[in-house]
């Protein structure tokens, strides 16, 4: 039989790869393995499976030899190949590894498990669409701005507009900010909705080669040089996303920043003191007399600090606004360049030519009046009073769907029971969001002990082994 020969070099990239999708828990143990083959032209590809995605990986060059499939263990390869020098390559069989093993071949045996169990890789007959660089950016960014809440699963991935055939649009948002880009025209009939998935991400899947997509009824599929990414499409009705991006010429104040001193701003703004960082992370931005002021404070009793930004520009009436400054880094981050803002309680919008991000304002310290408005600006050079932690999880969704209004500022005046029944509804809501993040922390914590338990039995059981060996001995 001539074995399936794979380099060591390209199968530890592989395995990378293939263990972005291959699941440990999946109940099923084919699920488990990888299927290697070689097709009748001689080309050997590696295909690993969740159920409902698929990632093929093809080695670089084609061998000799008959068609040949067999399935191994994923965990199995990963421990040969890590034993194993760049410059080696291991042999596959039906039922068993081989290996370079001193002057000869060492063998490992694997079950034997058919290879017609293997789920088989959809195949989809339409015709490639290649993505140019700039669309796969807004491809990524959308993905960073899209839902991970399972109960929303509809925003679980990034969506392709073609309702306007000359404009498609490139949309991920999860009820907080919305992100969206266009100038694109793609091929398709109808609009899609990508899975988002860590694959995706992956840099030696975006380092391969210029992406191309397939699309049909049910499945997507987006291929490099050498990888493929296979996926069922997420069903459902996007939201009405355009709800939500506020009309441009409502917009009265613009902050324009400078290009080059993104980064330094993003340095300045995770500086900033911040009295809120397990929640919501708030930083005020503040246009005055054409200048850009942050505001930041250490405990929410104290005055807010305000530093100025030197290479921003303000245009347009005075405003004040708070927000999470996870989103402003966020935007800063993407490049876009021009904040506008048209009230304290109204989304901003920060946008550079086709891509925008949609930001929900947040209330200072939950209440209805503004900071004071004469504090004393500190220099930008004026280090913040304490080290400011990494930014802290994002908190949960204020509002409950993306086409929904944010929440306002509570008025002065007497309230109408139909508002503060909506007051009660948001209480009652945020208590739950709280709920499920406490339930959430809960499994990670007991997950943990669960793993350092089995880790002490371990070790227990080697040191009893030990120490029956040890009374055996005779002296």
């Amino acid at each position: 039989m001539n074995p399936i020969t794979l380099p060591i070099a390209e199968l530890k990239p592989a395995l990378a790869g293939l263990g972005k999708v291959i699941n440990p828990r999946a109940t099923l143990p084919v699920l488990h393995h990888v299927k290697v083959e070689r097709t009748a032209d001689g080309w050997i590809a590696l295909t690993g499976t969740d159920l409902d995605r698929f990632v093929t990986m093809r080695l670089e060059h084609p061998a000799e030899g008959p068609p040949m499939a067999a399935l191994i263990p994923y965990d199995q390869l990963v421990q040969v190949t890590k034993n194993c020098g760049k410059d080696e390559r291991i042999h596959i069989e039906p039922g068993c590894i081989k290996f370079a093993l001193a002057d000869s071949l060492g063998e490992q045996k694997v079950k034997n498990i058919p290879v017609e169990e293997f789920p088989v890789t959809p195949r989809i007959k339409t015709e490639a669409i290649a993505l140019p660089p700039e669309l796969r950016r807004s491809i990524h960014e959308a993905m960073e701005c899209a839902s991970v809440d399972a109960t929303r699963y509809v925003l679980n991935g990034t969506f392709i507009d073609t309702s306007n055939p000359k404009a498609n649009y490139v949309v991920g948002t999860d009820g907080r900010h919305l992100y969206s880009a266009n100038s694109f025209t793609l091929p398709l009939k109808n609009s899609v909705i990508i899975p988002n998935h860590k694959f995706l991400g992956w840099k030696e899947f975006n380092a391969d080669g210029e992406w191309q997509m397939k699309v049909d009824d049910k499945a997507v599929q987006l291929s490099s040089r050498r990888w493929r990414f296979v996926s069922k499409q997420i069903d459902g009705n996007y939201p009405n996303w355009r709800q939500t991006i506020p009309n441009p010429d409502d917009a009265r104040t613009h902050i324009m920043l400078d290009p080059a001193k993104l980064e330094t701003l993003i340095k300045l703004i995770q500086r900033m003191p911040c009295h809120d960082a397990e929640k919501f992370q708030t930083i005020g931005l503040e246009c005055k007399e054409g200048q850009l002021l942050l505001l930041g404070k250490d405990n929410g009793n104290e005055p807010w600090t305000r530093v100025p930004v030197l290479d921003a520009k303000a245009e347009g009436p005075e405003a004040l606004i708070f927000l999470s400054r996870r989103f402003l880094i966020k935007a800063l981050d993407y490049g876009l360049t021009t904040i506008s803002i048209i009230d304290q309680i109204a989304p901003l919008r920060f946008h550079n030519k086709g891509r925008q991000m949609i930001v929900m304002p947040l209330r200072p310290d939950g209440a209805s009046t503004p900071p004071s408005a004469n504090p004393q600006p500190a220099p930008v050079n004026m280090p913040p009073s304490r080290p400011v932690s990494p930014p802290a999880p994002p908190p949960k969704p204020m509002i409950t769907n993306p086409t929904s209004e944010g929440p306002t500022p509570a008025s002065n005046d007497q309230k109408t029971p139909a508002e503060e029944a909506i007051d009660m509804t948001l209480l009652i809501r945020d208590k739950l969001n709280d709920g499920f993040n406490l339930l959430r922390d809960l499994s990670v914590k007991l997950k943990t002990i669960n793993r350092d338990q089995k880790a002490s039995a371990r070790e227990m059981q080697s040191v009893r082994s030990t120490l029956r060996s040890i009374q055996g001995l005779k002296i």
